[in-house]
């Protein structure tokens, strides 16, 4: 049996996605994983207190023990709160209908 596994980890940015894959050990943490990556020395932007990160879309936290193919992903913070994108659109969809119906 190997003493290694393999991982990704994964940032996207609006215009530009890296998937970087590293070896590391059996049960190593999302945080050693990010680390091993070098991924934080590419993208100095990224900070492990703030991003929030997951495995394959579900959050996890930074000392999760990683397994075979795991893939780590960092997430950007959010630009616009999606629930009040909706409120708005769906505030601008009544003004339209009363628009129309006048």
């Amino acid at each position: 049996m190997s003493n290694h596994i393999t991982v990704e980890v994964a940032y996207a940015l609006p215009n530009e996605q890296v998937i970087i894959p590293v070896s590391v050990a059996p049960e190593t943490t999302t945080e050693a994983a990010i680390i091993a990556s070098k991924i934080l020395s590419k993208y100095p932007e990224i900070n492990l207190e703030v991003n929030k990160i997951g495995l394959f879309g579900k959050l996890t936290k930074l000392d999760k023990p990683l397994r075979h193919l795991d893939r780590v992903e960092i997430y950007r913070p959010l630009i616009a709160d999606p629930k009040e994108v909706r409120r708005q659109r769906a505030a601008d969809g009544k003004i339209t209908k009363r628009v129309l119906a006048s």
